[in-house]
């Protein structure tokens, strides 16, 4: 029970000194500096005075180890779907730590950066609901388009805004030192074929080529072909794909999404639902998603409601998920599609 180490880390997050917290829980600085060497542990009666002044739980204030916080911290941006700020300060804290303790390890990194998209999608969602307020009352503020197409990534129509060049240039460089890195040359691919870059980015697949036998150097010459406007070639090295990796998952997934993006509704379920049957357990969900998503473009908001309710069979079952955001923010589409269709059929 590493309780001295973990009250350092609070006391560090708030920004007191160990004077002042002794002061606020009437004991000497001695006694704080003891239990923060561990050479002393903390009176029982003291125990709920400092679990209210950090705002954490009693068990909280006996450390955890490194790992078993780290994956709290994931649940928890998994589960939650507004953070507690004080628990982001002090998790935030608790990971530069690691990540200054070992330097080799890229995982506290990760989730930092998980921790922040996740406040910056809390602040978009807040800055859509603004824009659409003062829209509603009077929609002639251009600016709050602006910023309203911004808050839910929609699309700029300045090219400035809208390219992707500083992540193009850092995936450039990244390659440059890791060549081998096939993750890298996707992401970077992503980027170029999304800003036109056709020249470079078949540069990038004959690289990738060289170093990935698997289907996804298949799938990003047909991407390739696809968006340079060659979409019948782009068929033709995917059916060949299909092919030679027919049991590949994955595989029916690309093709799910090169359906929608063509608009060919049907053929695009048809492909996901044969990634789903293909997929083993733990199951992921983006299938069913681009199902209900399909289902709402096509107005087919029973096949939406369907799709969501086995997205939740499937949290249930593979993920042991039936709580927090993840499976809460599909109950509340659902419910929204069950309202939209009762007035619907209210007339």
């Amino acid at each position: 029970m590493d309780i001295g180490t973990q009250i350092k880390t609070l006391r560090l997050a708030r920004g007191v000194t160990q004077e002042a917290l002794a002061e606020r829980l009437g004991v000497s600085p001695q006694a704080v500096s003891k239990w923060e060497r561990n050479a002393a542990l903390p009176d029982i009666t003291l125990l709920p005075a400092l679990s209210a002044y950090f705002g954490v739980t009693i068990d909280e204030l006996f450390a955890l180890s490194d790992e078993a916080r780290m994956e709290r911290i994931q649940n928890m941006l998994w589960d939650e779907r507004v953070l507690d700020r004080r628990a982001v300060e002090r998790e935030e804290a608790f990971l530069l730590e690691k990540a200054r303790r070992e330097p080799a390890n890229g995982r506290p990194f990760e989730l930092l950066a998980d921790l922040h998209n996740h406040l910056a999608r809390e602040h978009r969602a807040t800055a859509a609901s603004y824009a659409q307020m003062a829209l509603e009352r009077d929609g002639w503020l251009k600016e709050a388009h602006g910023e309203l197409v911004q808050a839910m990534g929609g699309r700029l129509p300045d090219w400035n805004a809208a390219n992707h060049q500083e992540l193009i240039a850092w995936y450039q460089d990244f390659l440059d030192r890791h060549p081998d890195n096939w993750h890298g040359y996707l992401f970077l691919l992503d980027q170029l074929m999304d800003d036109g870059r056709f020249d470079e980015a078949q540069r990038y697949v004959d690289r990738l080529a060289r170093i990935d036998h698997t289907f996804r150097t298949p799938l990003y010459r047909g991407l390739l072909l696809w968006y340079s406007g060659r979409r019948e070639d782009a068929m033709a090295v995917w059916d060949q794909m299909c092919r030679d990796f027919p049991g590949e998952w994955c595989v029916w997934f690309q093709m799910g999404d090169a359906m929608a993006r063509s608009c060919q509704w049907e053929q695009a379920v048809a492909y996901y639902h044969k990634g789903l049957a293909l997929q083993k357990p733990p199951r992921f969900v983006d299938g069913l998603e681009s199902i209900a998503q399909i289902c709402q473009i096509t107005g087919d908001l029973p096949g939406a409601i369907a799709a969501l309710e086995e997205e939740l069979e499937v949290l249930a079952r593979d993920w042991d998920t039936t709580e927090g955001e993840t499976a809460d923010v599909v109950r509340r589409r659902i419910r929204a599609l069950e309202e939209r269709l009762g007035r619907q059929l209210r007339g």
